[in-house]
């Protein structure tokens, strides 16, 4: 946070800029939003009509990338800057902006998390304390071609180990969609088999840099190691492993050597149109396990609201947050723009199960899933996990924690750079 104080001045500007009123009088919030399909624009319209005069939402566009979306608006809310009203914030980053105190405090009504799945809520809170709304949450799925599984004598009604999956896909000479790219999505695939196999990068995400310990030398972090290297020195993932991100993914699991994939919920409507013979095909399952006795503990993404602190709206923002945020308009963002909503009741709609059969799936693996780890310094430790385990062929269970450790423990002391 310092660096991004340091720059700060260069936005100085960007303070003077507060939340506006139109010749009407009406106050306009200006809610950031990510990229998507024009799903939160349609929100804000609608939320905005049913304001009825008590406020405008306008949408602003923030860059497509989470790591340039962090690094703009750390640097204004740096800079005091009230243009920010409503913010969505990818979860990895939200410690980062409460810890300093540029995320305006919930209000009582919107601290209730009765209803919202188990994964969403530890994304949006920091200190034990709930410093975001949770808007859609996302999670990885496994998914499967059913004939593979068959051929495979895998059983998919009841949970699979990637041990499994493996040896199925190297029976059958298939390959496997996974991760490998040198980018966020690889921290996401080395958290999920860490807590997966029940345990934790970081130990005590609170602690000061120097005090600081991680928990990839542990059991779980050599298993999830073994797992990363056998998939990449056996050319299970393929040969695009090291630069596979969730679309090269689904292209290989489109394709003819196709037969076990993570990934996120977006890959079925896109299947739907680009592979209807795959769709045919077809399965669904919570995330494979590391262990067979311990639950899986799947990758949680998606987006929390936030309000900046030096909104000069809040208590407007808030109102506008508790609109956005309703079942009906999650429901609604799901079966336009295929985000999953955080509340369960969303998912009752008669739509969500119509057009997302896996919908109820989805649910499931929200409630089990573990969010990456939540520090100030998050944006350290991923870039550090994905420099010491990359490319997955040089991953090794007997060596690449210890280095990871020390890599990114020296990082943190300032003894290293990034």
């Amino acid at each position: 946070m310092r660096r991004i104080v340091a720059g700060a001045s260069a936005l100085a500007l960007a303070g003077t800029l507060g939340a506006c009123s139109a010749g009407d009088g009406v106050p306009t919030l200006t809610w950031y939003i990510n990229p998507d399909d024009g799903g939160q624009a349609e929100i804000a319209a609608s939320c905005t009509e049913a304001a009825d005069g008590a406020y405008r939402i306008e949408t602003s566009l923030l860059p497509r990338d989470a790591a340039s979306q962090r690094e703009q608006l750390a640097r204004r809310l740096a800079a005091s800057d009230r243009s920010l009203d409503i913010m969505s914030l990818d979860p990895p980053f939200i410690p980062e902006l409460a810890e300093p105190g540029f995320l305006a405090p919930v209000p009582d009504e919107l601290q209730d998390t009765d209803g919202i799945v188990e994964g969403a809520v530890q994304s949006a809170s920091w200190n034990g304390e709930l410093v975001t709304v949770p808007f859609w949450a996302n999670t990885q799925l496994l998914w499967y071609r059913k004939s593979v599984a068959e051929a495979a004598g895998l059983d998919m009604t009841q949970p699979v180990t990637w041990d499994q999956i493996m040896q199925a896909a190297e029976d059958q000479n298939k390959q496997l969609g996974v991760q490998g790219a040198l980018a966020e999505s690889l921290t996401v695939w080395i958290n999920a088999l860490v807590a997966s196999g029940g345990g934790k990068i970081l130990e005590d995400p609170e602690a000061k840099p120097d005090e600081m310990q991680l928990g990839l030398e542990s059991d779980a972090g050599k298993k999830a190691a073994e797992i990363i290297g056998r998939i990449g020195s056996s050319n299970l993932g393929g040969p695009g492993l090291p630069t596979a991100d969730e679309n090269a993914s689904m292209n290989l699991f489109q394709g003819d050597n196709g037969s076990f994939m993570v990934n996120w919920p977006f890959v079925y409507p896109a299947m739907q149109g680009a592979a209807p013979e795959v769709v045919e095909d077809l399965g669904w399952a919570v995330y494979p396990r590391v262990d067979a006795g311990t639950p899986a503990a799947p990758p949680v993404g998606g987006i929390n609201l936030g309000v900046g602190a030096y909104s000069e709206h809040t208590d407007l923002a808030w109102q506008a947050v508790k609109c956005i945020v309703s079942p009906e308009n999650q429901a609604q963002y799901f079966v336009t723009n295929g985000n999953p909503p955080s509340n369960l009741a969303a998912y009752d709609d008669a739509e969500v199960k119509d057009k997302f059969p896996m919908a109820d799936t989805i649910a499931e693996s929200l409630q089990l899933g573990a969010p990456r780890p939540q520090t100030p310094y998050y944006n350290e430790i991923s870039i550090g996990l994905q420099r010491t385990w990359h490319p997955p062929n040089a991953v090794n269970p007997d060596t690449t924690p210890q280095t990871s450790t020390d890599f990114i423990l020296a990082v943190l002391r300032g003894e290293r750079l990034l």
